[in-house]
């Protein structure tokens, strides 16, 4: 049986995780708008995957009994207005989220729950390429978005990624 307080934890990360999905569509929207339909490629696709994060923990929770009380989805609040707002908004919600698992990872080493810190092993693992991903946007749009040639290229690229479900929804 999940102990109270990290059931009670996981089923808040669950609205965290549609949270992040809804940010990063709102982040899509904009780049639509600003006509980068590979920027908001990637982020939509980024939605969907957070999405699946939500998905995942539901999933744990229900196979362990526990009932799940979802929430409101409250309304993304950053403001966009240069290109790179939405890049540096998204490094700084990937942090958020990763003390999130930590802190209920934390939670669940507190009361020796092995079973979830090894479930939560996949979403640390999972934040660190977040993060990673997150930071390489940043990077890259400050080394050659600034140049309409090298812009459309970063654009093009981010064009190209696909979205394929998470692993941590796909049963043996």
């Amino acid at each position: 049986m999940l102990d109270k307080k990290v059931a009670d934890l996981l089923n808040d990360q669950i609205n965290k995780e549609m949270y992040s999905a809804y940010l990063y569509l709102d982040f899509a929207n904009f780049y639509t708008h600003k006509g980068l339909n590979g920027y908001a490629n990637w982020y939509n696709v980024q939605a969907k995957e957070e999405m699946d994060h939500a998905m995942g923990i539901l999933q744990y929770l229900q196979d362990n009994d526990y009932e799940v009380t979802l929430s409101a989805i409250a309304k993304p609040d950053k403001v966009l207005d240069k290109l790179d707002d939405a890049l540096k908004y998204g490094l700084e919600h990937e942090q958020y989220v990763t003390s999130l698992i930590h802190n209920i990872y934390d939670a669940a080493h507190s009361v020796k729950d092995y079973r979830t810190m090894k479930f939560l092993d996949w979403y640390v693992s999972e934040q660190g390429e977040e993060e990673k991903n997150a930071t390489e946007l940043i990077t890259q749009f400050e080394l050659f978005g600034h140049d309409p040639k090298s812009l459309y290229s970063l654009n093009n690229e981010l064009m190209q990624r696909t979205y394929t479900q998470s692993s941590i929804l796909v049963t043996e």
